[in-house]
Parts: C-alpha cells; sequence; structure tokens
C-alpha cells in the first residue's frame, strides 16, 4: 500500500476557507476529487487541485505502485494556517487600522486502496438467498 502527500505552502488564503473545499475532496478517488475541484467555485480549488496532482505524481515515483492510478484515493486533505502579513490601512482624522493578510499551507495525501484477493470458496454459499445477498454485497463494494 503506497502513500505519498504534497504540500503547498504560503497559499493567499484562509485555512478556513480552504477547509471547506478539503472537505469536499477527502475520501474519494483522485479523478473524481480533480474533476469536483474542478467544477468547484472557490478560488482555492485551482491551488488544491494543484497539490493533488503532485501527490498523484508522489505517488507514482514510490517504490512499490502498482501503476493504476484509479486505485489511488484522497486519504487526507487539510489546510493548516500560515503566518499573516499585517498591513494598515489609513483611516478617518489620522488613525489606522490593521489589515490581517492570512495564508495557509495546503497538504493532499492520497493512500493507493488494497487490491482484494477472494479466498478459496468465498463467494459460495448452500442456500440461493444467502448467494443473492453475497452477490449484492459484492456489487456495493
Amino acid at each position: 500500500m503506497v502513500r505519498a502527500e504534497a504540500t503547498a505552502k504560503y497559499v493567499r488564503t484562509s485555512a478556513q476557507k480552504a477547509g471547506l473545499v478539503c472537505d469536499l475532496i477527502r475520501g474519494k478517488d483522485v479523478n473524481r476529487a480533480l474533476s469536483t475541484l474542478m467544477f468547484a467555485r472557490k478560488t482555492v480549488a485551482r491551488d488544491l487541485a494543484k497539490v493533488l496532482r503532485s501527490a498523484v505524481a508522489n505517488a507514482r515515483q514510490k517504490e512499490g505502485f502498482g501503476g493504476d492510478i484509479e486505485r489511488l484515493f484522497v486519504s487526507a486533505a487539510f489546510a493548516n494556517q500560515g503566518p499573516s502579513q499585517k498591513r494598515v490601512r489609513p483611516a478617518p482624522m489620522g488613525r489606522a487600522f490593521r489589515i490581517v493578510k492570512r495564508t495557509t499551507h495546503l497538504t493532499v495525501e492520497v493512500t493507493e486502496r488494497p487490491q482484494r484477493i477472494k479466498a478459496v470458496g468465498e463467494g459460495e454459499s448452500k442456500t440461493p438467498a444467502r448467494r443473492a445477498r453475497v452477490k449484492k454485497a459484492a456489487a456495493a463494494e
């Protein structure tokens, strides 16, 4: 089972906004996650898609990777808070207001799903009703 991650640091958005987009892709397979990010209406989705592609490329470079990208899924996606830039905005009557420009560190981790190997005799059962339930459960996976 191959695990790979990629990180983009100092992305100019808040961690809270980026976390909303991370929630959309967590647990999905890579192709579905990329298509979700492509149609997401948040600007940070482009940065997150770039990090996801980088994580997939890192997984392909790992020793022991089977070569099938269809088996990769997003096991973790999170946005940590980065350093904030403090700026000053002039205000009326000689005063000044502070502007905080937040940054975030995006991390995406992809993992290869384990290949399922059937045991000898698996799926064979005595009653037709049991056989139908086993077949239905296997189709749902």
